[in-house]
This record gives C-alpha cells, structure tokens and sequence, in this order.
C-alpha cells in the first residue's frame, strides 16, 4: 500500500482490513494549541508495549530525556526523565532543518520561489568573481535535499570566517560535484535556505513562521540562533518542547492540514518527506534515502533527527507520530529500541481496555529520573574558593548547603542544587564555564551535588540546552583549591570528545 494514500475518503485502510467503524478518521484538529488525550488501547496499541520501550530506553545507558507517543492525532503516552520536564523548550539540533524545510515550502506555496530557481540569483552582491559551472547550477531543490555538490559541510568554515557573512563564505566554497548528484550532509547549505527565504519575505524564520505555523499549531515560548548576518542558523539552533514536536508531525502526519485549513500543501508534505537521493552508504535509518531536510526511515517511515537524538520519527501506515529529545551516543541505537519494543505493540483495531496496564504505564512514565546520586555525605560543607587568574573571568565561587554561587567581575550567578538530588531553576542563565560567554544559549538549570569525602561534586544540567557539566572542587595542600570540569558529552564519550578546559586552581577562605 502507498503510504501517502491511508487515508482514504472513507476511512483509514490497513492491507485489507477496513477499520471505519473500528478507529476514527484521523483529525488533527489542534484547537489552541491543546493537545488531546486517549489510552493506548483505545487508539489499537498494547500498553504493556510502550511500558517495555521505556523501561528499556531507561536501562540503555543512552541518556533520554522526553517521549510522547501520538496516534490519530491523539497522545497515548508522554513520558519526561526529571529533571526535564514539559513545560522546558530543548535544542533541537538539526531537527530544526525540517522546520526551514517548512518555511521554504511556505514560501514556495506563497509564490516567493520556486525549487528549480537557481540560488546564486538571490546573492548577486556576494556572489565570488571566479563562479563555477557547479555554482551557477545549484537550484534550491538541491540545497533542500543536500545535494549542492559539496564534499565539505560548509557550517564550520562559515562560523569561523569573522567580519565575513556567512552567505558569502558559502558561494565562495569549490562544489567539486555536479549538483544533484552527490550527498553531502551540508549544514552550511540549510542556511542559505534562511538567507534566501529572509531575503524574499522581509523577515527572519522565526517571525515568518509565527503566524503561518507556530501560532495555528500553539508553539509557543521558542527561540532560534541567529548569524552574525541577521538569519536564523536554520540546520541547527532552534529550541521548542517536545509536546511542539508532536504537534509539528501530526501537522506532516496529516499531510500539512489543521482544522480545516492547509498550512503547507500535501504535495509539499509528499515531496519533502519522499527520497530524492540516496543517503549515507551505511545501511540502517540513515541508508534509506533523503528528501527535503528529512530523513526516510527503515519500515516505509520518515523522520527529522537532530543530533545526540531529537526525532520527529512518523510512521504514516500507523497513523502515529512519536517525539523524543535526549542526550544520547547512539541515535541508531535509540531508533532500534522503538523498532524492537513498540511496533510489536501496533495493532490495526481498538484494544480491550487494560486498565492495570495503563496504570503501570502512567506510574512508570511518572517516574523516570536521571540519577542524581552524585556524593556519599548526608550534607554539603560550606567553602568559598578565591580563584586565580582564569579563562571564564571568574573571581570566586562559594558553596552552600543548597546552591552554588558564581561570582564574575560583572556580577554573580546562583545555582541552586539537592543533596543527590534535581533542584531546578527557573531563571534562564548562561553558562559561566565556557570562555566564550556571549556566545552560551541561556537555560533553566538543573542541579544536584554531594560531598565525597572532602571533595565537593555537582552535576549540573542545562536542560533546554541539553548538556552540562559535573565540576569537582578538591583540597589541595596549604589551603589550596581546584576545581576540575567534565561535560556531559565527554563523560559519555560522545564522538570521543576530550575535556579541553584546564583545571582552575584558588585559595580557599
């Protein structure tokens, strides 16, 4: 069965078994934003399925921290590792590529582009004086489907060309292929997107998507990167909830309709989410083949993904949408649980009601939690550290029974923390151990912290940016202090990161 005809005029079809008076049409009738409600078993899936996937996603050792899990339109479960939670926005990583790709194909639908418009016309001031043939060949279809050319993401030459835009580094790189015949994954390229949609409507992204997506889908509280030149980055940077995930793949689910009326075409949904080009060499969820800023998935499914797994994972043939956000090292991995666990537990008609199960499911989902274990002492010694000279300009920092305080030559910032266990703060603060400073997304804080022996531990997370550190205070000799950093990625040994801040070293008062 065509996965794009399921939903047919009179009713939802699954191989031969016509379930029009089993399930309801799905509708995606999204009325201020609020999202509605059924059990598992109502919608035709097994909660005992669901209950395993999280246990297992638990125990994996790949760190998650949000998952909902919609059919027909409706959530059948929704689970947070404290200390996240759902009122929190979380980095998206490149996830956001699928929300540009949704923008241009707004703009496409407004009549302000079309896919074959060569990009090089929308820069004619920025444009290298030697252009190639390559160049002048890209279309707007081959940036959206990351076929440019390329054989180098731009991204990180385009960050590191100060006082330079951005869009002129990007035409100034060599595009050794023939465009439309080569994929690269080419973070670089979904900027141009931005720059080029920004330049045709008078706005950014983010303001251009208010009122024609978030507004009508009830997204709200996000917020999105900007570059130097005044676009949003667009293949990364953008910060919505998980429950704003869900919304946005009942949106695609629905083949781009809400209550009635057509956000973005369905032939723009069909064309984005269908492969234009085969994809990485490597089998699995990322050999299936890529559209415009979407993923195919094994099983016939498609998905966004942003890095350290944020997914917007559909499976149309199911009518269901699952979103996750994590801090994960193996996004395959991730992947293969749901593989494993919950599409065994998809069935194509409503289920007997199981009320011990579902109750098990909620009480699980209630109750998931990153370790907080951090210390062996039953309280916290107070110490203030005067510190040396150091990278982060930072003066001093003390420690409390429940909080930590960094003190800047600019001012001071506290974190609160629990005895071995999250404490939250509300207020959105930067990083203060980064050298960079300006440059740190702000974020509500999660705190816990603990003595172990004399050596003072926290583990803080920034939870709407994601990662954090776990900083370790040790006496040394003649009343000495250091203070030794651990990010979150290193700990996990993502991508064999290394920790490259040096220790700071202080007096202790």
């Amino acid at each position: 069965m065509n996965r794009r005809n399921f939903i047919q005029n009179t009713g939802l079809l699954f191989g031969s078994h016509s379930l029009i008076s089993d399930l309801p049409l799905l509708t995606w009738n999204n009325v201020n934003g609020v999202l509605k409600y059924a059990t598992p078993e109502s919608t035709g899936v097994i909660s005992e399925a669901i209950t395993t996937y999280l246990n297992a996603a638990d125990s994996s050792g790949l760190e998650h921290h949000g998952f909902i899990m919609s059919r027909y339109g409706k959530v059948i479960a929704e689970a947070y590792w404290k200390p996240f939670a759902a009122d929190q926005i979380h980095t998206l990583y490149s996830l956001s590529k699928s929300f540009t790709s949704t923008a241009v194909g707004m703009a496409i639908q407004e009549g302000h582009l079309k896919l074959t418009d060569k990009i090089h016309t929308f820069f004619p001031d920025t444009l290298p004086d030697a252009k190639s043939d390559n160049l002048l060949k890209i279309e707007v279809r081959h940036v959206l489907n990351m076929a440019t050319g390329h054989v180098k993401d731009s991204m990180g030459i385009m960050r590191n060309a100060t006082d330079v835009p951005w869009s002129k580094t990007f035409l100034a790189q060599p595009v050794e292929k023939e465009p439309g015949t080569h994929f690269l994954y080419n973070t670089g390229a979904t900027y141009i997107l931005s720059a080029i949609v920004s330049k045709l409507v008078g706005m950014t992204l983010q303001e251009y998507l208010k009122t024609r997506l978030y507004d009508p889908l009830g997204i709200k509280g996000t917020d999105w990167e900007m570059s130097p030149e005044g676009y949003n980055v667009a293949g990364y940077g953008l910060r919505v909830s998980t429950r704003d995930i869900i919304r946005f793949g009942n949106l695609y689910l629905n083949n781009g309709k809400l209550n009635d009326k057509q956000l973005v075409t369905a032939d723009w949904v069909k064309d984005a989410t269908s492969s234009h080009i085969q994809s990485t060499p490597t089998g699995g969820d990322w050999g299936e083949g890529y559209g415009y800023q979407f993923w195919r998935c094994t099983h016939n499914f498609y998905r966004g993904d942003g890095a350290h797994g944020q997914y917007c994972i559909v499976m149309p043939q199911h009518g269901i949408v699952i979103a996750i956000n994590s801090e994960s090292a193996s996004m395959q991995k991730q992947m293969d649980l749901i593989w494993q666990f919950i599409l065994p537990g998809i069935k194509d008609k409503p289920l007997t009601s199981n009320t011990s199960a579902q109750f098990v499911l909620k009480s699980t989902s209630e109750n998931l939690m990153l370790n907080a274990k951090i210390g062996t002492s039953s309280s916290i010694q107070n110490k203030k550290i005067m510190l040396d000279e150091n990278d982060y300009d930072i003066k001093s920092i003390e420690i409390s029974a429940n909080k930590m305080k960094v003190t800047k030559s600019d001012g001071s910032i506290d974190i609160p923390f629990g005895l071995n266990k999250w404490v939250e703060n509300n207020l959105r603060i930067k990083n203060p151990f980064i050298k960079n400073f300006q440059s740190a997304m702000p974020s509500k804080v999660a705190a816990t912290a603990g003595m172990d022996g004399n050596d003072f531990k926290v583990r803080i997370k920034y939870v709407e940016a994601i990662h954090g550190d776990l900083i370790s205070i040790k006496s040394t000799p003649d009343n000495g202090a250091e203070l030794f950093f651990l990010s979150s990625l290193v700990e996990k040994n993502i991508n064999n990161q290394k920790e490259g801040r040096k220790p700071l070293t202080g007096k202790l008062l």
